[in-house]
């Protein structure tokens, strides 16, 4: 698939798409969005609370896909050679030597901060590259991500 395809499924058609699923849906985007893909599931998240399903389960679910989507790329971190992951981020070398220090000097309390925009998914790759302890990225990552769903949800629901 070339990329002009792959990026036309993220549009607002598709997110729509997505919204018409409900929790099948929203459990897409979030683990979609917890890859290097472009996706936000916040965006599905919305509309389904303001539809009236329940928060507590869109919390769940959406936690759930998006800490499965963290663990893809934990396991490419594990599995892929440095070249291929480095090549797959578009870093270099000084880039992750930089990011790898980060982590190291921060530790495991990163995890906490994978729901980040533009830092969180290198975060779960460069975990499974210095083979963190995989239930203690379970833990923080579930922990981190699931404090975003909370506080996300509970200001669409105050806003919206």
């Amino acid at each position: 698939m070339n990329r002009r395809t792959f990026l036309s499924y993220y549009n607002p058609t598709a997110m729509e798409y997505f919204t018409e699923l409900g929790y099948t849906g929203l459990f897409i985007a979030a683990f979609l969005s917890a890859t290097i893909l472009p996706l936000g599931s916040v965006v599905v998240l919305a509309p389904l609370l303001l539809s009236g399903l329940s928060p507590s389960m869109l919390v769940v679910v959406a936690t759930i896909g998006n800490v499965l989507g963290s663990m893809t790329n934990y396991a490419l971190g594990y599995w892929a050679s440095l070249s291929l992951i480095k090549k797959w981020l578009r870093m270099s070398e000084e880039e992750f030597v930089r990011a790898e220090q980060h982590f190291k000097k921060y530790g495991i309390i990163a995890l906490l901060f994978t729901w980040l925009p533009f830092i969180g998914d290198p975060l779960t790759v460069l975990a499974g590259i210095l083979r963190i302890r995989l239930h203690w990225f379970v833990v923080l990552v579930t922990v981190g991500k699931a404090a975003r769903y909370i506080i996300a949800s509970y200001l669409i629901l105050k806003v919206g």
